[in-house]
C-alpha cells in the first residue's frame, strides 16, 4: 500500500511536470490561416508517449527516494530528446531541492543551451551561479535576461540587482560584474538613471561611498527628473553619512513634479541629522504641492511630536488618519494612535490614552502598547502592575523576550528604581555577556547608582566589542564631565563620538557640557546654542541655561529654562539645575 501511494505521488508530479506536453505539436507549425477549423479534424497529436510516461515516472520516484543524481538525469534525458522547456525546469529544480549546486548549474546550463531566449532558465542560472559563489560568471545570463525582458520589466529588474547580489562573498567583484553587465544600459536614456544607481548600491554594498556617489552624479546628468539617483543619493547622505549626496537630493527635488517619497525621504535624513527647521520646510513644500499625501502629515506630527508641540502634532496626525484609509496604511495608522496616546498621557489625560491604545490594531504593536500602558500605570504609582504589565506580553518572535526585559528595565530606570533595573539587566548579561544593548543599558543604571568603575568597564567593554559604538563614547564622556572627573578624557571620548556621529544633537550637548565644565564657557555657549537651536530638548536647555546664567544672562537663561519646562516638567536634569540654583523660571 505503502508503495503504491509513492507511485501514485510521482505519477501526479510527472503529469504535473508535462501539463503542456499534450498540448504541443511535435513540429514547428505554420501560422494559422483565417479559415475556420475544420470540425472533422483529428485532434492534434499527443506528444506524452509510454516511452517518456516512463521516464517521468522513474524520474519522480527515484528523487521521492533522495536518488538526486538519477532522478535529475533522467528528467534531464527527456528534456534533452524532447526539448521541452517544462522538462528543463523540472530538471532543475529537483536539482535546486536536492541541494546539489553544480548539478543545478548543468542542468539550468543545459535548458538555457537548448533554449536561448528563455528568460526562465537565464534566471535560474544567474541565480544559481550567485549562491554557488561564482559571482564573475553571472555576466553572460545577466545580460541574458535583460536583452530577453520586455521594456516595461526592465527597469524594475535593474533596480533588484542589489538584492539579489547583496550576500556575494566579494562585494567589490560583484560591483564589477553589475556594472560591466549593464554596460550596454547606461548608453540609454530610458534605462541609464536605474542602471547607475543600481551600479551605486553595488559600489555602497563595497562601502564604496565615492564611487557610489559618482554614480549618483552620472545617474542624475542622465535624467534629473528621475527619482533613482536622488534615492541613492538619500541612502548615501543617512546610511552613510556622506554629506555631498544632499546636493543631488535638492537637484531633483527643484522640480515641481518630483516624487513625494524623495521630499519624505530627505526630510526623515534632516530630521536623524538635527536639522528640524529644514525638515519642517521640506514637509511643508510637499503638503503645499500635495495636501492630500498621507504620509507627509504622519511624519510632520511625528516631528512635531518629538518637538513637544503637542497640539501642533495632533491636528497633523488627526489628519493623516482621516486619509488614512488603504489597507497598506495600517502600520503608518497605529503607529500615529500609539504618539496620540502618548500626547494624551503627557497631558494627563490617562482616558484618552487608552482610547487610543485600545484602538491599535496589530498584533506587531502589542508590545508597544502594553508598554504605554506601564508607563501610564508606573506615573500613577502602580509600578508593579505596570512591570507585570510588560511581562504579561505574550512572546511571538525569539527577540521579544529580550525586547521585553529592555522595556522593563527602562521603566525602572525612568521611576527612580536604578538598582532593581541594574539587577536585572546584569542577572541578563550573565546568559549573553556580549549583547551589545544589555551592556549598554546596564551600564547607564550603575552610572545612576553613581557606581562609575562598572559603568567605565561595561562601557569599555561595548566599545571594545563595536568601535564604532558613538553612543557609548558619548554617554561615558558626559558622565565623567559631569562629575568633573579626568575631563581632558572626558573630552577626547565626546570627540570621538562627534567624528563618529558629528550632527546628534545630544552629542553636541555633551562636547558643550565639557567645554563648559573645562572652563571654555564662551566655546560651551556656542556649541550649545548650536545644538539646542538644532533640537530643543529640556536637557539641552538645562545646560545652556546654566551657561547664559553663570555669563550673567539672567533672563535669557529663565527663558530657555521655561522652554525645556514646557516641553518636560519633569525633566530630571532641568529639574536639578533649577533647584542647584534656587531659580523659579
Amino acid at each position: 500500500m505503502q508503495h503504491f501511494h509513492r507511485v501514485a505521488c510521482g505519477l501526479a508530479l510527472a503529469l504535473a511536470a508535462t501539463a503542456t506536453l499534450a498540448q504541443t505539436p511535435a513540429a514547428p507549425q505554420a501560422a494559422a490561416s483565417s479559415a475556420p477549423a475544420d470540425a472533422d479534424a483529428p485532434p492534434a497529436q499527443s506528444r506524452l508517449t509510454a516511452r517518456l510516461m516512463y521516464e517521468l515516472l522513474i524520474s519522480e520516484m527515484l528523487f521521492r527516494q533522495g536518488d538526486a543524481q538519477n532522478s535529475t538525469g533522467t528528467m534531464l534525458s527527456a528534456a534533452r530528446r524532447t526539448g521541452d522547456e517544462s522538462l528543463f525546469k523540472r530538471a532543475t529544480e529537483m536539482a535546486i531541492q536536492s541541494r546539489s549546486g553544480p548539478g543545478a548549474l548543468d542542468t539550468a546550463r543545459a535548458w538555457r543551451q537548448a533554449h536561448p531566449s528563455s528568460i526562465e532558465a537565464s534566471r535560474y542560472e544567474l541565480q544559481v551561479l550567485i549562491v554557488l559563489g561564482r559571482i564573475a560568471e553571472t555576466e553572460a545570463p545577466l545580460r541574458a535576461v535583460l536583452a530577453s525582458l520586455p521594456a516595461e520589466e526592465k527597469i524594475a529588474f535593474i533596480t533588484a540587482l542589489p538584492a539579489l547580489y547583496q550576500r556575494a562573498p566579494d562585494k567589490a567583484e560583484a560591483a564589477q560584474t553589475v556594472q560591466r553587465a549593464l554596460s550596454e544600459a547606461v548608453k540609454i536614456s530610458a534605462l541609464a538613471p536605474a542602471a547607475w544607481t543600481t551600479i551605486g548600491r553595488m559600489r555602497l554594498q563595497n562601502n564604496d561611498h565615492a564611487g557610489a556617489l559618482a554614480a549618483a552624479t552620472l545617474g542624475q546628468d542622465a535624467n534629473a527628473q528621475s527619482e533613482w539617483p536622488a534615492l541613492l543619493a538619500l541612502q548615501l547622505m543617512s546610511g552613510a553619512g556622506e554629506a555631498k549626496a544632499e546636493a543631488l537630493i535638492q537637484r531633483h527635488l527643484s522640480h515641481p513634479d518630483a516624487r513625494p517619497e524623495v521630499h519624505i525621504g530627505y526630510a526623515r535624513a534632516l530630521v536623524e541629522q538635527g536639522r528640524h527647521a529644514d525638515a519642517h520646510a521640506q514637509l511643508n513644500t510637499l503638503l503645499h504641492r500635495s495636501p492630500d499625501n498621507a504620509e507627509a502629515w504622519l511624519v510632520r506630527g511625528a516631528l512635531y511630536a518629538d518637538e513637544r508641540k503637542d497640539t501642533e502634532a495632533e491636528a497633523d496626525l488627526q489628519h493623516y488618519l482621516n486619509l488614512a484609509r488603504q489597507p497598506d496604511q495600517t502600520a503608518g495608522a497605529d503607529h500615529a494612535r500609539l504618539m496620540l496616546a502618548r500626547i494624551a498621557e503627557r497631558r494627563g489625560d490617562y482616558a484618552a490614552a487608552e482610547r487610543w491604545l485600545a484602538s491599535v490594531d496589530s498584533p506587531d504593536q502589542l508590545l508597544a502598547v502594553q508598554t504605554r500602558r506601564a508607563q501610564i500605570l508606573a506615573r500613577q504609582g502602580r509600578l508593579d502592575e505596570a512591570r507585570q504589565a510588560i511581562r504579561n506580553v505574550p512572546e511571538r518572535k525569539p527577540e521579544d523576550a529580550r525586547q521585553k526585559l529592555l522595556t522593563e528595565a527602562q521603566l525602572l530606570r525612568d521611576h527612580q528604581q536604578p538598582e532593581q533595573a541594574y539587577q536585572l539587566l546584569t542577572e541578563e548579561l550573565k546568559k549573553d555577556p556580549d549583547d551589545e544593548g544589555l551592556l549598554y543599558d546596564a551600564a547607564m543604571a550603575a552610572e545612576r547608582l553613581d557606581r562609575m568603575n562598572e559603568m567605565e568597564r561595561l562601557m569599555r567593554r561595548l566599545i571594545e566589542l563595536n568601535p564604532d559604538a558613538a553612543h557609548a563614547y558619548n554617554a561615558l564622556g558626559y558622565s565623567l564631565a559631569d562629575r568633573n572627573l579626568r575631563l581632558p578624557e572626558a573630552r577626547q571620548l565626546i570627540e570621538k563620538a562627534v567624528q563618529l556621529s558629528p550632527d546628534d544633537s545630544f552629542i553636541q550637548d555633551s562636547l558643550g557640557w565639557v567645554h563648559f565644565r573645562m572652563g571654555n564657557v564662551r566655546e560651551a555657549r556656542k556649541i550649545l546654542e548650536a545644538a539646542y537651536k538644532k533640537r530643543p530638548d529640556p536637557e539641552i536647555a538645562a545646560h545652556l541655561g546654566e551657561v547664559l546664567w553663570v555669563q550673567g544672562h539672567h533672563d535669557e537663561a529663565r527663558r530657555i529654562w521655561r522652554d525645556g519646562l514646557r516641553q518636560d516638567m519633569d525633566n530630571e536634569t532641568l529639574q536639578k539645575t533649577l533647584k542647584r540654583f534656587g531659580v523659579t523660571p
